[in-house]
């Protein structure tokens, strides 16, 4: 839904180079959209970010100004959540720098540390924006690989093992703060 009417909506993920007619007789190709008004067509769109590898430490501070941090689509993460995670990173470790605390790395086996990891540690020459995919988790031992079959259930036991290593981590830098946990289902 794009308005409060709620006769507007969007196709998020659109872009495309096609021409506007061409764009209106393709998507009158699908079923129910054969006389929908289009109020706005797709295009390419550009997002800017930093090298990150070259510029951010796995903190996502950068090398040469400590006190300047960057998350989210600026950083080279794609994605609502992966912006918020790295920002929850960026702005814990500001806190912390403003304290005088020692500042903190995400554990690598999860999520939000295996987007840390891309972001200050890919190759610099060939850095593209990533949303988080099991590719960016650190793989199972071979035994377990072995073991588990589906891939599926490997990607099952990938989150286990996450979730348990962010739990046990959040335990460890509390300051007093409310202590979250991870999600389970």
């Amino acid at each position: 839904q794009e308005n409060l009417m709620a006769d507007a909506y969007n196709l998020v993920g659109f872009q495309n180079h096609l021409r506007y007619g061409e764009q209106a007789r393709v998507l009158r190709l699908i079923p129910g959209l054969e006389r929908a008004e289009f109020l706005q067509y797709g295009q390419i769109h550009r997002n800017t970010y930093i090298n990150a590898p070259r510029v951010l430490l796995p903190t996502l501070q950068t090398r040469e100004r400590e006190e300047i941090f960057f998350a989210g689509q600026i950083s080279g993460v794609e994605g609502y959540v992966e912006s918020v995670a790295t920002g929850w990173l960026a702005g814990r470790n500001a806190a912390r720098l403003a304290r005088g605390e020692a500042l903190l790395e995400a554990p690598s086996k999860t999520a939000t540390g295996a987007l840390a990891r891309y972001v200050s540690g890919a190759d610099a020459e060939k850095y593209q924006p990533v949303n988080i995919t099991f590719a960016l988790l650190e793989p199972l031992p071979e035994s377990e690989r072995r073991r588990l079959k589906r891939k599926r259930e490997r990607h099952v036991r990938q989150v286990e093992l996450a979730l348990a290593e962010w739990d046990n981590w959040l335990q460890t830098i509390q300051d007093g703060a409310h202590t979250p946990r991870a999600a389970t289902t």
